[in-house]
């Protein structure tokens, strides 16, 4: 059985909950409420798995917080000997206007601090990606209040139909691969 780990970056805590930047977790836990399947406390993360159609697909959210997921990452892809073209690391991207989903074979941090740390652990950047549009609508000198808030009234009302696309997104990614997901979905 061919076996996925998709990762949902975000903080823990509840402080954290419906911000910008754990749009990461908001994917994956609707992705895990969708195949009924339920998060366990697993070494650095929450996890979970369900098969569907002949795949495992595991799901991770770095209880490390955002900036050391590379940790939970590198556990949990040798833990359950994933490779890591099956390896689909979701986040938040300010660097694209809300809304805006797009998918990457491989790339730099891109100043995203989870990336940068993903990138170290695992001594590559050669795995895919989605990065969900956040947008950059803050004073600058703001940018960590901005993505650490709470999403805007007008946001919130976009939001749940956003989350179906992406878990679209993630199912095409362990069933055809990022080339197909990128032709699809950019």
């Amino acid at each position: 059985m061919e076996k996925y780990l998709v990762v949902g970056l975000g903080n823990p805590g509840v402080e954290y909950v419906n911000t910008r930047h754990n749009i990461g977790f908001d994917i994956v836990d609707s992705l895990a409420k969708k195949y009924s399947a339920d998060f366990i406390v697993k070494k650095h993360a929450m996890f979970t798995s369900f098969s569907l159609r002949g795949r495992m697909i595991n799901l991770l959210k770095p209880s490390t917080f955002m900036n050391l997921s590379g940790k939970a990452v590198l556990y949990h892809l040798n833990l359950n000997k994933i490779k890591s073209s099956n390896l689909f690391i979701i986040t938040d991207d300010l660097n694209l206007p809300f809304g805006t989903i797009k998918c990457r074979r491989n790339g730099s941090a891109g100043g995203h601090n989870g990336h940068k740390d993903i990138i170290e652990k695992l001594e590559t950047s050669d795995y895919s990606r989605l990065k969900f549009g956040i947008g950059n609508s803050f004073i600058k000198g703001k940018q960590s209040n901005y993505v650490l808030s709470q999403w805007s009234q007008q946001e919130k009302k976009c939001i749940v139909p956003l989350i179906e696309k992406s878990i679209d997104v993630v199912i095409n990614f362990c069933f055809s691969g990022i080339d197909d997901t990128m032709k699809k979905f950019n």
